[in-house]
């Protein structure tokens, strides 16, 4: 059935329209017109003058609602995962699996299969950050599952029924060749937990690296004679980099130097939520270790930062009152630049006739009122 939704302010990824409806059926939005304009044939949703605006897309979610993806990989999971991110206006993510064993990876591979064959709303793929990571920039990571990259994983990465598979490395700790084969059989690599040098870098961007994971975190910092791998990451035209704006894991004023450099378009929010997000508890286990949030931040007992806190729809007001971004923009590094380093952005990420129906509603204050996964609306 079509749902007609009236009396809203419209983000279309472009721009925001005031007095236009929007048509949803089948899942996807059908027109976009003028009030009033548009024939009634189904339900009509007034939307009490809020800002409707295209779902957000995060691409590192290691938990949410009280769940681990490591600790349950597996459907219930996901399902948990993504419910509880819904409701900060995620209507797409991608279940990231930390540093684990084999057989936690294939499980976790297996319970996406499942999920997507089950139809579950908002999953979107996999992401694989580690194990083939450099250890002197493990952060949080179990330095005994970090080990080197073989033909199974290989395999397991390139598999055509996951949805859209991201895998985070260290470029330095790979062979020559290994993101050129992942690239071409369509795996998304980004680049984190790495000391890379600048000329590292530069050979795995040309072998086709698309990404850099939580930008300055775990990687060394912009150095005056080594630019290194955050250097590469702002001088480069053409990848996206990935950032956690809680303003706990990189300062604000950092951002705001790195978005100046970068420019529009290549720099996306993503959350790295951890499983108090959702349910407001004090503390989580990881790899055998307690991790406690403090003052809206995960951190081990060694003061080590361990994912976030963080939820989507308080990413994009902290880049619009900490960045100091305008407000289509961080929109924007919410969803349709995750959407175009996920290779999504010809269906998600914008609102106009054709693309998903993924929607969010905000009110004043960028709180998530309402969601749409596929056109099927939740109230939040």
């Amino acid at each position: 059935m079509s749902q007609l939704l009236r009396n809203a302010q419209i983000f279309t990824g472009e721009e925001i329209l005031q007095g236009w409806d929007l048509l949803l059926a089948d899942g996807f939005i059908q027109a976009l017109s003028p009030a009033g304009t548009a024939g009634v044939a189904g339900t009509v949703v007034d939307l009490d003058g809020g800002l409707l605006a295209p779902g957000f897309i995060d691409c590192q979610v290691n938990g949410g609602g009280g769940v681990l993806f490591n600790d349950q990989p597996d459907t219930a999971a996901i399902a948990a995962m993504a419910q509880a991110h819904r409701a900060f206006g995620t209507t797409g993510l991608l279940p990231t699996l930390i540093s684990d064993e084999w057989a936690v990876m294939t499980a976790a591979a297996e319970a996406v299969r499942r999920a997507r064959q089950l139809g579950q709303p908002g999953l979107l793929g996999l992401h694989f950050e580690g194990p083939y990571l450099n250890p002197a920039r493990k952060g949080a990571h179990d330095s005994g599952h970090i080990r080197p990259l073989d033909r199974q994983a290989m395999d397991l990465f390139s598999a055509e029924d996951l949805g859209v598979v991201l895998v985070t490395l260290a470029p330095e700790m790979v062979p020559s060749g290994t993101i050129r084969q992942l690239s071409q059989a369509g795996v998304r690599v980004s680049a984190g937990h790495s000391a890379a040098s600048h000329g590292q870098i530069s050979a795995a961007l040309a072998e086709g690296l698309s990404g850099f994971t939580h930008l300055f975190n775990a990687m060394p910092a912009l150095q005056s004679r080594e630019p290194g791998i955050v250097g590469a990451a702002l001088t480069d035209p053409d990848s996206w980099c990935g950032l956690i704006v809680d303003g706990h894991h990189v300062d604000a004023i950092t951002l705001r130097v790195a978005l100046a450099a970068k420019g529009a378009g290549r720099m996306m929010l993503v959350t790295d939520a951890m499983p108090t997000v959702g349910i407001g508890a004090e503390s989580f286990q990881l790899a055998g270790q307690t991790v406690t949030v403090k003052d809206g931040c995960c951190v081990t007992a060694d003061g080590i930062l361990a994912g976030s806190n963080l939820d989507m729809a308080a990413a994009v007001r902290n880049t619009v009152s900490l960045l100091k971004q305008p407000l289509p923009e961080a929109l924007r590094m919410a969803s349709l630049y995750p959407a175009g380093f996920l290779g999504l952005d010809d269906r998600r990420g914008r609102i106009a006739p054709g693309y998903c129906a993924d929607l969010v509603l905000l009110d004043s204050d960028l709180k998530v009122h309402r969601t749409w996964i596929g056109g099927h609306m939740a109230l939040h």
